[in-house]
């Protein structure tokens, strides 16, 4: 089992920016590919960005693609989310997830195996 523990979430205004962290411990961080999932109030967790275990490979979802950047340093068990133009309908609780088998970028939750416990980014208008 691996622990995941985000941080770096809070409130800014829109057009701001804000770099989320995940720090991962109990496993081989290398082996694994990551992730970052959101959740607004009232709505389904919905995929964000995941990496590759070098960190070669990355996937976005439309709605963050040229706005997001996910990175990792391998040396420090951390995955990052750098969220730029951030606009209120980002507002959510955001959460990091593990995938062991590391096959693909998947898009899905159930292909994840351990999740953070959210950090929360709150957009203003």
């Amino acid at each position: 089992q691996v622990k995941l523990v985000e941080s770096g979430g809070g409130l800014v205004q829109a057009g701001g920016s804000l770099r989320l962290s995940c720090a991962a411990s109990g496993g081989t961080f290398t082996y694994y590919g990551m992730a970052w999932f959101r959740q607004a109030p009232g709505q389904e967790r919905e995929f964000v960005s995941a990496i590759s275990r070098s960190g070669t490979n990355a996937r976005y979802a439309n709605s963050v693609k040229d706005r997001f950047t996910i990175s990792r340093d391998n040396a420090q068990n951390t995955t990052y989310l750098q969220m730029n133009s951030l606009k209120p309908e980002d507002t959510a609780v955001y959460y990091c997830a593990v995938d062991f088998a590391a096959l693909f970028l998947s898009t899905q939750s159930s292909d994840y195996d351990d999740w953070g416990q959210g950090t929360q980014v709150t957009v203003s208008s």
